[in-house]
């Protein structure tokens, strides 16, 4: 468990408070981060806090401002915004609870584990824990986080309690405006049902462990072929798929959902111009050679 606790306070049900810390349930992974360079000097580009007519300024000068009107704005320095009484900034109360599957995926933006803070929290967090779980509800309320009032969830997961932030409404753009030219037509029983047992045949238990980042190591071989080349231009070498390649091909679906569910690769109509198209990329390199 991480040394310091990312929230600490009370999750209130009526007249039951339990102590707790929150802890982020989540990490960075391992991307490739990357620094603009100035090419001529070779030197890395730094950012200057600039005001226009002045220059450079001290960022000890720097105040948060909100603009009321074009050029007209309200100064507020840390401790007056830190002043701001919110009872959440110390308490979850939880004000309503939902079945767990009502809440929609695009309304989940990012998880936190909660931990009882010392042992006398433990059995009413315990209590807590188990008639969400018994219910299948999930505990909502609202919690001062990261600057901001954000609507969160309460949930059980395996011995504790994970407490995910979700969006509001007024966050979350409307399906419809993006559906709407979808057509509304019933797909065709025989397509339909090998859809089906293509689903079938690959469904199994979800393991985060079994994703991994491919662009990531294809990014970190690229860096490292880069600085054996001492400077000279790298290109990677990646084959398109054959069907994405014959963009003017149209696969027939039919053809290719029987042939995904037997186990073929595609449809014959992609592999036809693949192999010449293959030949060609190897014989460019021996005419260099001679």
């Amino acid at each position: 468990m991480p040394a310091r606790a990312y929230w600490k306070g009370q999750i209130r049900l009526a007249l039951v408070s339990i102590p707790v810390e929150i802890y982020p349930a989540t990490r960075s992974g391992a991307s490739v981060s990357f620094r603009q360079i100035h090419e001529p000097s070779g030197k890395p580009v730094k950012y200057e806090k600039v005001v226009p007519g002045i220059g450079p300024i001290d960022k000890d000068d720097i105040v948060k401002g909100y603009e009321l009107s074009k050029g007209s704005y309200v100064l507020l320095d840390e401790e007056e915004i830190e002043a701001v009484k919110l009872e959440s900034k110390r308490t979850l109360e939880l004000v309503q609870f939902v079945d767990a599957g009502e809440i929609d995926i695009l309304y989940y933006e990012k998880p936190y584990y909660v931990v009882p803070a010392d042992e006398l929290a433990e059995e009413a967090y315990i209590v807590l824990r188990e008639a969400l779980r018994r219910t299948r509800k999930v505990g909502l309320g609202q919690l001062a986080l990261r600057g901001e009032e954000q609507l969160v969830a309460l949930r059980p997961c395996g011995k504790g309690l994970v407490l995910e932030v979700l969006r509001y409404a007024d966050e979350v753009n409307r399906a419809a405006n993006y559906f709407r030219d979808v057509g509304a037509a019933k797909p065709d029983a025989d397509l339909l049902d090998l859809a089906e047992t293509l689903i079938d045949r690959k469904s199994g238990r979800f393991d985060a462990s079994d994703y991994h980042n491919h662009y990531v190591d294809a990014l970190k071989r690229l860096i490292a072929k880069k600085a054996k080349a001492k400077g000279r231009k790298v290109l990677e070498d990646v084959e398109e798929p054959a069907a994405a390649r014959e963009g003017s091909n149209v696969i027939d679906l039919m053809a290719a959902l029987k042939a995904s569910v037997d186990g073929r690769k595609t449809a014959p109509a992609a592999k036809t111009k693949a192999p010449a198209r293959k030949a060609s990329t190897r014989r460019a390199p021996a005419k260099k050679r001679a």
